[in-house]
């Protein structure tokens, strides 16, 4: 393969940088939606964030699909990339790559999409106003930004109840452990503000981006449903939807389907998630579809016709560009924007320049696995921190921040003391590698059990329960 920075004669004008970077754009799609070998998935994103690099070199400017160069622009004269040059981290709700084996710059993700940061101001106000310690995850910052939450609290102090919104895209029949993160957290949030929660089943979604049946696409979103209930959420304060069956049910939740998507543009969707002129007009219309659970009077049945009941979101960070969009154009139909707690991405087995993903069972513990299956992938895949050789490890220690099972402990092991003594021990060499995993199946396999069997309870009928459309029980 040559280097499409080559010099001289035949070097690349911007205008064909860019078309090239929308073509391994598309290509790295594919590649995911085929399910093609991980292997090859990450050698096709390597190559964008190669040209990526190389775009901003050549024009200046960072790559967006849908925002091609200006005609007027400046083509740099730095000669081709070298070798060490920072790359930036691929974040959007189909793709996480990190340049780093630490994973995601999350600083950097706050300062690029315009969030802001969960500080320690905001944590002593969340537990002064809800009574109770921040959940770990607050704690230790894998939710870590936000939007507008001190607004909710505001409204909390005012008296004045909000909702939560969370959703899961049900792409298979099993969920993996970095499924369960924003439903624990939202369980959290559930029971300290004793607020409703509405769950988003986008079953559809999965339809247009997936080789899936809609029958497949609509069973998965039953079964995944029993996963999320078995987080033990409250039925009477829980409605949990699928998109194939609400949209047509609900004409308030389709009006303001159609106000989104009137206010927003082909190229600002092109811009915003990357869609290309080969993408089905299903996918360019979705977005409206995610953001509709996030405006009050899409649940009549819950809120009435009340337009200004809160919204807040916990949701992992790949998906705020989807409400980006929504909080663009929420006061433009009427509408309160919805407030946001973002999450850091739960690492692949691999290490944390990718995210789990449910499509390569060797970097995802599934929540169907036996502790003989949790046993194997730790101890056979889990990326380690450690040193090559026990006499090395010992004199010069390991290091947490890209070992995996102790990323793994960061999110499961509850024990501020205790998970503080395993960093100093595994950081000194006390503590080796094996001994370190060991912990993390000891912690899993328990929990995983423990969920295995709250899930047999959850039958079809339970299903229903949640997803009957009814009035739930809080005060607003």
């Amino acid at each position: 393969m040559t280097d499409c920075q080559a010099d001289g004669e035949g070097a690349m004008s911007p205008m064909e940088q860019y078309e090239k970077l929308n073509e391994q754009g598309d290509k790295v799609r594919s590649l995911k939606s085929a399910k093609a070998e991980k292997s090859e998935i990450d050698a096709a994103v390597h190559l964008l964030l190669k040209l990526k690099v190389e775009y901003k070199q050549m024009t200046g400017q960072d790559y967006e699909a849908g925002c091609p160069p200006s005609e007027n622009v400046v083509v740099s004269d730095n000669g081709p990339a070298v070798d060490g040059t920072e790359e930036e981290d691929i974040v959007n709700p189909w793709s996480v790559t990190a340049s780093s084996t630490k994973g995601v710059d999350y600083d950097k993700l706050i300062v690029r999409f315009g969030s802001s940061k969960i500080d320690q101001a905001l944590l002593d106000r969340i537990e002064k106003v809800s009574g109770e310690t921040p959940h770990h995850f607050l704690r230790r910052g894998i939710f870590f930004s936000h939007r507008d939450m001190h607004q909710v609290l505001d409204a909390c102090e005012k008296q004045k109840s909000f909702y939560l919104y969370t959703g899961r895209g049900p792409s298979s029949e099993a969920m993996h452990l970095g499924h369960l993160i924003p439903f624990i957290f939202t369980k959290w949030l559930q029971d300290v503000f004793d607020i409703p929660l509405v769950i988003q089943m986008t079953d559809d979604e999965k339809y247009l981006w997936k080789d899936l049946t809609l029958e497949e696409c609509h069973q998965f979103a039953v079964e995944n449903a029993k996963d999320i209930i078995a987080c033990g959420f409250d039925v009477n304060k829980t409605f949990i939807f699928s998109d194939l069956d609400y949209m047509g049910a609900s004409p308030e939740f389709y009006r303001n389907v159609v106000k989104v998507q009137k206010h927003v543009t082909f190229n600002q969707v092109k811009g915003i998630f990357g869609f290309t002129d080969s993408d089905c007009i299903g996918k360019i219309s979705f977005p409206a579809i995610q953001a509709a659970p996030s405006f009050s009077d899409s649940f009549p049945h819950i809120f009435g016709s009340k337009k200004d009941v809160q919204c807040l979101i916990p949701c992992a960070i790949d998906q705020d560009p989807y409400f980006r969009m929504t909080r663009d154009v929420a006061p433009r139909i009427g509408l309160l924007k919805p407030a946001l707690l973002h999450s850091t991405f739960f690492p692949a087995l691999q290490g944390a320049q990718t995210k789990m993903s449910a499509s390569d069972p060797n970097s995802s513990i599934f929540l169907t696995d036996t502790p003989k299956q949790i046993k194997n992938k730790i101890n056979k895949h889990a990326f380690s921190g450690g040193k090559d050789t026990v006499e090395e490890h010992r004199e010069y220690g390991g290091n947490p921040d890209v070992d995996v099972s102790f990323m793994y402990l960061t999110f499961f092991l509850e024990d501020d003391e205790q998970l503080e003594k395993i960093r100093q021990d595994y950081t000194s060499g006390a503590l080796l590698t094996g001994e370190l995993k060991k912990i993390l199946i000891e912690t899993l396999q328990p929990m995983i059990a423990k969920h295995q069997e709250r899930r047999k309870q959850i039958t079809d009928e339970t299903v229903q329960q949640f997803m009957t459309v009814r009035p739930l029980s809080f005060k607003l």
